[in-house]
């Protein structure tokens, strides 16, 4: 691997971590409702699963390996979409900005491991 691979290799996995943990920290300012609760929960494991799977497939031992991992990255970081857009911000301007641009991250993520499958396909 050339010095350039392995550093976009690392700004990915970089990407996915800071993406979990700003997801983290935006769920700490929502309100406490049960609905909310529940969603945040199914948010933060998806958050950092998508994160957690970029790196094993960084470290798959064989092509097929690396593929599910991505595979599942992706289906990952798609359903954090999903639970961004369903938890109740109570129309809080603030966190409505900071819920939008978790989603594009979470959007630009999702259609960089759909390009990685594309091209190791």
């Amino acid at each position: 691997m050339t010095e350039t691979q392995s550093s976009k290799q690392y700004d990915l996995e970089e990407r996915t971590f800071n993406f979990a943990r700003n997801v983290r920290v935006f769920v700490r300012k929502l309100p406490k409702t049960i609905s909310n609760i529940e969603d945040c929960s199914q948010l933060i494991r998806s958050s950092g699963s998508q994160a957690a799977n970029y790196i094993e497939a960084n470290e798959s031992l064989s092509k097929k390996d690396f593929f599910m991992r991505i595979k599942i990255s992706r289906k990952e970081v798609k359903e954090s979409r999903l639970w961004l857009k369903l938890v109740f911000t109570d129309n809080n301007d603030l966190l409505e900005k900071e819920r939008a641009e978790l989603i594009q991250e979470a959007t630009e993520i999702m259609n960089i491991f759909g390009a990685i499958l594309k091209k190791s396909g």
